[in-house]
């Protein structure tokens, strides 16, 4: 029997260079389309991380506002310039807002489950006072009061009390439902049934492009904010806004963040927020 063999013919070298130019497009185009989306994957990162940032310190500045005393809110140029009060229309240079914050967590915890009196009330007993140092504040805690002062960097001794027109007075300590006063109210000074208690006042301030908080410093409207301490809140700011209206406060900030390993490449994030 004969066998009969098929033969197969091999590529040409026309036909191998087609295949081989086919191939290089083929990979020219997928290696693009990986590059590009590796780009978009780079650029959607940092756009992500600038904007939670952004949110971040946004957050920690409107927990700090929430303990704002509205008739304390001002602005500077800088820190060293002069303090003025918020308005709505505040001029682009102001990178300083500043406020005089009560002391809301001894104000919102109590001592036990059985002791459920606040730090302070934030009410006092007018028919009660007789005109020394001896401040009634029923419903109080202020011992509990000073060991939360204490245990967040503060001194109760520092603190002052601050009357819904601003007058303030100096603390020197108390225990269970008194406050001690620096000095007595003057004779004739208005007393009024409701105070804050304050131990700090706070400042924002964007310096060399970083937002810093500054805090434990003396507690009046516009105190001078040499000397106190401060905290890093944000890097690579690139607006810092802010202004009041109707008695809530509008707070926008703008954030610089770099693409990889380029330091030139950057992309921006903006938030606002409102704190009433």
């Amino acid at each position: 029997m004969i066998k009969k063999t098929s033969m197969r013919s091999a590529l040409t070298m026309v036909e191998l260079v087609f295949v081989i130019v086919i191939l290089g497009i083929v990979s020219s185009i997928a290696a693009d389309i990986i590059a590009q989306t590796y780009q978009s994957y780079i650029m959607q990162r940092a756009q992500y991380r600038s904007t939670t940032k952004t949110e971040l310190a946004l957050t920690q500045i409107a927990n700090r506002l929430r303990y704002a005393i509205p008739t304390t809110v001002g602005f500077r140029a800088t820190t060293a310039d002069a303090f003025h009060f918020i308005t709505e229309n505040n001029s682009g240079n102001d990178k300083v807002l500043q406020w005089v914050g009560y002391d809301g967590d001894s104000f919102e915890a109590h001592e036990t489950t059985t002791n459920r009196n606040p730090g302070w009330s934030g009410f006092c007993d007018v028919d009660a006072y007789t005109g020394n140092t001896n401040f009634p504040t029923p419903g109080s805690n202020i011992d509990f009061a000073a060991d939360i002062i204490e245990n967040l960097g503060g001194d109760i001794d520092d603190a002052k009390i601050i009357f819904p027109d601003n007058t303030a007075y100096g603390i020197s300590g108390g225990a269970d439902e008194s406050i001690t006063l620096d000095n007595a109210i003057p004779s004739g000074s208005r007393i009024y049934e409701r105070y804050k208690l304050a131990w700090t006042s706070y400042a924002l301030s964007v310096e060399d492009g970083d937002l810093y908080l500054y805090y434990n410093f003396m507690p009046d409207v516009g105190a001078p904010i040499e000397g106190a301490s401060k905290v890093l809140l944000l890097k690579k700011v690139t607006n810092f806004r802010f202004k009041g209206s109707e008695g809530s406060l509008r707070v926008k900030i703008c954030k610089e963040e770099q693409i990889g390993m380029n330091e030139e490449a950057t992309v921006h994030a903006c938030k606002e927020k409102v704190i009433f």
